[in-house]
């Protein structure tokens, strides 16, 4: 049998050993009752706010570009000046992360950000109140950072570099995005805005960043992490990313040099301060867009916009006399018209109202043809009538009147093409009583230039994936109908010619002629329409239009202009012969007789060249030359390289100076202004039109990143002459 072993438990190792299971039950009460704390945080409070965050990984928006790549929109890194305060980040005394000298600090950045010392200071002297858990304790105490704003806020990369280089202690930024337009008031409608919203996303309000928004915008991103009290990520905890997707990028048709020489032309229109203007330039053969502009303009980074409208697809209007082009045509493709038929000018009676021609009283017994060069209404009536409604709406319909062309521009207008009662049909003979827009004017003109085949006008070239390069969409030429014979063409080409080039002595289009070009075209004067019935009275109530091809053999480029209430038609001339000039120089189209190449000069690189040995060089071909700055070499110029330019044109040097100073600009145009302005980053307010008369920096004065430029423009002539 065996004995049983009894194993005595000592009595202190017992007592030991429920004294230690005492002291943990004790300690993990103690816990949970909030006594332990994490900074001033008890460890309830902590875990209670250890949670799982989701940050938002924003995609970049694509970036427009011109037919040269050129950036036209894109997003660039904008900051937020931040100023840490909480004397907790400093560790090292020699090595200070937080605001030591607030009163050097306020002094310094104030003429960097715009803002006064004082407010800097009160920013950086500012107190929080802080609770205990039960709020029955209240303290003010210093808060961990503050941000440095307005003035601080949306800074460029070079304000960046510039506060950086003062090395001041405890002063940060935050990294954000925004949107900007590197030419400022420059193909201003086409682009239009993108704007951000309440939830840190660009969204395009205006033009193509309104049109393309979903293709421009891309997919954001995320981060999801677990984040202590403070919002950072603990350390060694799982993260998921899911990258964002950038925007497609989207390269348009716009010719930099003829979109610059497009906005030349129209500061020249400004002149004669109209309510509304639009001038457009497009390849014929194509139906490419190179260069559109439109006013009142507004600088796409500062958004002073007095109308969301783009004239040049917005506005419908009575066209007036340019649709003659177009009633003249219908007529010949149904066969009854005859040139050197005669008819008697001056007045005709449709019922009961009475046509006149725009000078009241005609020109006797004339032939058609020649009615058509002296833009006779009472010819386009007679033509209409025997033509029928029916024939000339048909015709008028078959050219895109009266339906969008499908451009992708925001807010596109159709036009009304309704005419019923005989007294209608003879008003829209000559382009009155019905509605239509530039782009669609643009569009029937192609038909005079591809043998009476439409072209579809376009601005979009092609939209690349901004991930993968890969070309997503691509414009090319589009035949939308042959809407006219080869016979009807090559007659309508005659008469064109004729109006320009005085085919006969009452031509209407003497002015806009061009001689080496060999332009043709059509004037056009419509009366404007009052709300309260019939048509507004006075000399200025009118829209003066031109449609201009060249070169008339066989048209390459169309110009477009049209004016609305403008005071002198001199402004309208001057501006359609400068923009021929620039254009055909610079495409190297001549027409029926040699342009002769002397007053011309082709740029060339600069870059890192000398300057004075540049200068001399330019000056010496008859260019006018802009150095800005005192350096020795060149780093930027414009225009660029290879743009052919009329003699007397303003060639601008940007050199390596690190102060740049106001220069005379008086006499200058809108453009070349904003050209000097964009080169050395200066912020300016327009008021007026035409050329500059005064501005408010004084020549010589140094300019920095708050300069603010006050400019009054005025027209070169002052004189008014009565509309023809």
């Amino acid at each position: 049998m065996k004995k049983t072993r009894v194993i005595k438990i000592n009595t202190i190792f017992i007592i030991i050993v429920v004294f230690i299971f005492a002291t943990i039950i004790f300690k993990l009460l103690w816990i949970g009752l909030g006594n332990i704390k994490v900074n001033d945080k008890s460890l309830a409070t902590f875990a209670d706010n250890r949670d799982t965050r989701k940050k938002t990984l924003t995609a970049k928006r694509g970036t427009i570009y011109s037919s040269k790549g050129e950036v036209l929109a894109k997003d660039v890194n904008s900051y937020t000046v931040i100023a840490y305060l909480d004397s907790s980040r400093t560790k090292d005394e020699k090595r200070p992360y937080h605001v030591v000298d607030k009163e050097k600090t306020a002094e310094r950045l104030s003429p960097l950000i715009n803002m006064t010392k004082e407010r800097i200071l009160k920013l950086l002297n500012t107190k929080i109140k802080s609770c205990n858990e039960d709020k029955t304790e209240c303290t003010e105490r210093v808060p961990y950072q503050v941000e440095l704003g307005p003035g601080g806020r949306g800074i460029t990369e070079l304000v960046k570099d510039q506060i950086e280089d003062l090395d001041l202690p405890g002063i940060d930024f935050i990294a954000s995005t925004k949107r900007y337009y590197p030419n400022g008031d420059f193909l201003s409608y086409t682009l239009g805005y993108a704007k951000n919203n309440d939830n840190n996303q660009y969204i395009g309000e205006m033009g193509l960043e309104l049109y393309y928004n979903d293709e421009l915008t891309g997919t954001d991103g995320y981060i999801e992490y677990q984040s202590d009290l403070y919002g950072y990520q603990i350390t060694s905890t799982p993260a998921v990313e899911q990258k964002s997707v950038s925007g497609d990028d989207i390269y348009l048709t716009i010719d930099d040099n003829i979109q610059m020489f497009t906005e030349q032309a129209m500061n020249t229109l400004e002149g004669g301060k109209p309510e509304w203007a639009t001038i457009s330039v497009v390849n014929a053969k194509t139906g490419e867009i190179l260069g559109v502009s439109s006013s009142p303009s507004f600088n796409n980074n500062t958004l002073e916009i007095k109308s969301y409208y783009d004239p040049f697809v917005a506005y419908e209007y009575e066209p007036g006399s340019t649709m003659k082009i177009f009633s003249f045509m219908a007529a010949m493709e149904n066969g009854i018209y005859d040139g050197s038929k005669k008819y008697k000018s001056g007045t005709i009676k449709v019922d009961e109202a009475k046509i006149k021609d725009w000078n009241n009283i005609g020109w006797g017994i004339v032939t058609f043809d020649n009615g058509f060069m002296a833009s006779s209404n009472v010819a386009a009536v007679n033509l209409a009538m025997e033509l029928g409604r029916a024939k000339l709406k048909d015709f008028y319909s078959s050219l895109g009147f009266g339906k969008k062309t499908g451009i992708p521009l925001p807010n596109e207008s159709k036009g009304i093409v309704n005419f019923r009662y005989n007294t209608e049909v003879a008003a829209a003979s000559y382009g009155q009583g019905m509605t239509a827009s530039a782009i669609q004017m643009v569009q029937a003109l192609t038909t005079i230039a591809n043998d009476g085949i439409m072209i579809k006008p376009y601005i979009v070239s092609k939209i690349v994936s901004g991930e993968t390069g890969e070309v997503v969409l691509e414009n090319k030429r589009t035949e939308v109908a042959k809407v006219a014979s080869t016979e009807t063409v090559e007659k309508m080409k005659k008469l064109m010619r004729g109006v320009v080039q005085n085919g006969c002595k009452i031509a209407t289009g003497g002015g806009y002629n061009v001689p080496g070009y060999d332009v043709i075209g059509k004037t056009g004067t419509a009366q404007i329409a009052s709300s309260n019935g019939g048509y507004l009275k006075g000399s200025r109530n009118y829209i003066k239009s031109f449609a201009a091809l060249f070169p008339g053999d066989d048209p390459q480029v169309i110009i477009y202009v049209a004016a609305s209430k403008i005071t002198d038609a001199k402004y309208l001339k001057n501006s359609v012969k400068t923009l021929v000039k620039d254009v055909g120089t610079y495409l190297n189209i001549v027409g029926n007789k040699e342009v002769e190449e002397t007053g011309t000069y082709t740029t060339k690189s600069y870059i890192n060249l000398d300057t004075t040995t540049v200068k001399s060089a330019l000056e010496a071909s008859s260019m006018e030359v802009i150095v800005i700055g005192d350096g020795n070499k060149i780093i930027k110029q414009y225009p660029k390289e290879n743009t052919k330019l009329n003699a007397h044109n303003k060639i601008f040097l940007l050199t390596n100076d690190t102060n740049y100073k106001m220069i005379n600009i008086k006499g200058w145009s809108r453009n070349d202004v904003s050209t000097f302005a964009n080169m050395v980053g200066l912020d300016v307010n327009y008021d007026g039109y035409g050329y500059i008369k005064t501005y408010s920096i004084k020549e010589g004065t140094l300019l920095d990143k708050t300069s603010k430029l006050e400019v009054t423009l005025e027209p070169i002539f002052k004189e008014e002459v009565k509309n023809e």
